[in-house]
């Protein structure tokens, strides 16, 4: 009997996450298996690995066979090059504490690569955030903006004259103010012949 180290797929449509087993090469995918190893969910950034790290060593020493995923995951979580490590101790180039050491060393790097990008993935998406709050004041201004326009009447603009027309208006109103004074002279002539004939 050939033992596989495998994904089960669980949970819905269109969100799937799954259980990491040991199980029966033979048996179905999501069917009987030995014993479950832990859960892996990529839905998540990063995605969520959680496993039984002891027990998934067990099943790798012992020889169980992998799958693609299967073996990209345990590498990821160091449980291949802790495996490693131990074979290095099986030949004589290393001790236990050089690979506790080594080991540590790289969990050590490995989890600030993991928080390093959390870290990038929270910054960039309150930049984001705040990217889009800024563009949607200046848009919700803009529209105020047009809607007071839209609301404001047009205040009457009074329509000057050219100044052709004003300059003739001047000069109408220049000889009628001559002429009035022309004629002013001659009125009271007019009132003395009509006092002398009714004096008549």
């Amino acid at each position: 009997m050939a033992t596989r180290i495998r994904l089960q797929r669980h949970g819905k449509k269109g969100y799937a996450f799954f259980h990491i087993v040991a199980a029966d090469s033979r048996a179905k995918r999501d069917g009987k298996f030995i014993e479950k190893l832990g859960t892996y969910n990529p839905n998540t950034n990063p995605a969520t690995i959680d496993i039984n790290f002891d027990r998934t060593l067990h099943w790798v020493q012992v020889g169980a066979e992998m799958t693609d995923t299967a073996r990209a995951i345990l590498s990821y979580k160091g449980v291949l090059y802790k495996n490693h490590l131990i074979k290095g101790i099986a030949k004589g180039a290393l001790t236990d504490a050089q690979v506790e050491e080594k080991f540590n060393k790289w969990l050590a790097e490995k989890d600030a690569k993991i928080t390093g990008k959390t870290e990038g993935l929270a910054k960039a998406k309150a930049t984001q955030k705040a990217e889009a709050l800024k563009a949607e004041a200046a848009a919700n201004e803009a529209k105020a903006k047009a809607i007071e326009a839209k609301n404001t009447p047009e205040p009457e603009v009074a329509e000057e004259a050219p100044v052709a027309e004003v300059e003739e208006t001047e000069t109408v109103e220049a000889a009628a103010e001559e002429t009035a004074t022309e004629e002013a002279p001659e009125a009271p002539a007019a009132e003395e012949a009509t006092e002398e004939t009714s004096a008549e």
